[in-house]
């Protein structure tokens, strides 16, 4: 795989207009009261983790350096503005010279991430930074959800290897897409995807479908067809008619036949219905008793974490499972609730003043100012806790470190055993200028991988895991609760 093929796939079509319609009547609106270049700040988090998840894996930043690089407005684009009626000659000649100015500063892919914290800073001219929004959550919001899905089905296999089979689930071809990557990111070992395959480096996965052995005249015709075809990696499906009175036994026989000519044959079947559980252990008992023994057993059908980790409870023989529709959709919870808020801006001596959005609900009173996220670790590098500080703090590294709830300004407590403290935001783009390495999809996996292993086993408890510290610095909280009495009114 070339390194420039993420790209090429990125900008398969121009998406500078891939973006709420707002953002360009507000770069607009800024542009003629004259504000489109007063130096801004916006950060992108999200509020809430999925169900019963303790830790996010952050994924997108790849893509979204590869659309940031490349931002241009075409002439097709201006073309299909002007047909709307709704922006002049002289914007649209602004549009036609716009380019990125700005700085951004990103959370790495495949780093463990928690609400409320910043996982970008977006600094730069008003409209710009603005216009960036919608795009900066859709390449984000989505990734990092299947990233996730996929770690928390990893965690429930225990070690056995997931594959990636939800193309035919996914919300079209772009999801498809991505979310065999953020598969990838979040643990899975392989995909169905083939073309992920090719733009990703991922190794594909496949075995045949049910038509196969219905197009033959009977269930061992096709099983030996497939076997002749596919010598040194064959796996059957054996639950188009009966599992245990026809699928398995001819499975057996099959590969009693192959063992002749291959002795290092390994019998390798998947089941897609019925008692998974139980058919899994007639498929093991069937097959060592026979000599093979370590048999392949794959299961698939409407799998997730909480119907593995069952099945694991229940000693099922099953090591490898097939994985789609509710990875690819994280079907219990579809959406991550990523936002994107203006945090400060210059005032007319070109200082930084910080900006604060209230609410009665306290989880929706962003965090003002432009801020630094740092993580504190123990001596075994396991992350005790982040903490958010003005940008122009510098962190304490020693001792109690004192720091107050997002929600309790005035509960302040200490993190304690911390041995080291890291940034989490590292810059992307700096005045326009992409300085951000492209990653091998590998080094951004095993990334997601090390972190996991290094999270605390009460984070990753598939059921009520404890809530990760993500606190302010004192500084910051003042900050915060006097422009919270000071201003002007509660907002929803």
């Amino acid at each position: 795989m070339s390194p420039d093929v993420p790209t090429r796939w990125a900008l398969r079509e121009n998406l500078s207009l891939l973006t709420d319609f707002y953002e360009l009547t507000m770069m607009n609106g800024y542009w003629r009261t004259e504000r489109q270049s007063i130096t801004a700040c916006f950060e992108y988090f999200f509020r809430s983790l999925p169900p019963h998840g303790g830790f996010a894996v952050f994924a997108g930043v790849e893509q979204l350096a590869d659309y940031l690089e490349h931002f241009r407005f075409t002439q097709d684009d201006l073309a299909y503005l002007d047909s709307l009626g709704v922006f002049g000659d002289d914007f649209l000649e602004y549009l036609a010279d716009f380019r990125l100015q700005g700085t951004i500063h990103a959370a790495e892919e495949g780093s463990l991430v928690f609400p409320h914290e910043p996982l970008l800073r977006v600094e730069g001219p008003l409209s710009e930074v603005q216009f960036l929004e919608t795009f900066v959550l859709n390449a984000l919001n989505y990734p990092t959800l299947v990233a996730t899905k996929t770690a928390r089905i990893c965690q429930a296999a225990n070690g056995d290897p997931v594959v990636e089979f939800g193309l035919r689930r996914a919300q079209g071809p772009d999801g498809g897409l991505s979310g065999a990557r953020a598969s990838f990111v979040g643990g899975a070992s392989g995909t169905s995807n083939v073309l992920a395959g090719r733009l990703f480096g991922i190794p594909v996965r496949g075995t045949h479908a049910h038509s196969w052995v219905m197009s033959f005249p009977d269930e061992l015709t096709a099983f030996r067809a497939y076997a002749e075809a596919y010598p040194e990696s064959c796996l059957l499906l054996v639950d188009t008619y009966d599992t245990l009175l026809s699928g398995l036994p001819n499975a057996l026989t099959v590969f009693e036949e192959l063992r002749k000519q291959h002795p290092q044959t390994r019998a390798a079947v998947r089941l897609d219905s019925g008692d998974l559980a139980r058919l899994s252990k007639a498929a093991y008992r069937i097959f060592t008793e026979a000599g093979f023994e370590d048999p392949l057993i794959m299961a698939s059908s409407e799998l997730d974490e909480d119907l593995i980790a069952d099945m694991k409870r229940q000693q099922a023989k099953i090591n490898a499972w097939g994985v789609g529709t509710h990875l690819i959709t994280s079907s219990n919870w579809p959406a991550l609730g990523g936002v994107y808020k203006l945090v400060a801006m210059h005032d007319e001596q070109g200082d930084w003043e910080p900006r604060i959005k209230t609410s009665s609900t306290p989880e929706k009173t962003t965090d003002p100012g432009r801020k630094r996220v740092v993580r504190y670790r123990d001596e075994g590098g396991r992350p005790l806790g982040d903490l958010l500080y003005l940008h122009e703090e510098e962190p304490v590294t020693e001792g109690l470190i004192p720091h107050a709830s997002r929600t309790e300004l005035s509960f302040v407590r200490g993190l304690e055993g911390a041995a080291s403290v890291e940034p989490l935001l590292k810059p992307i783009l700096l005045d326009g200028v992409r300085v951000h390495q492209r990653e091998p999809l590998t080094i951004i996996r095993e990334r997601a991988q090390r972190e996991i292993s290094l999270l605390p086993d009460e984070y990753r408890r598939l059921r009520n895991p404890e809530r990760y510290t993500v606190g302010l610095s004192p500084q910051l909280a003042r900050v915060k609760a006097d422009m919270i009495r000071h201003s002007p009114g509660v907002l929803e």
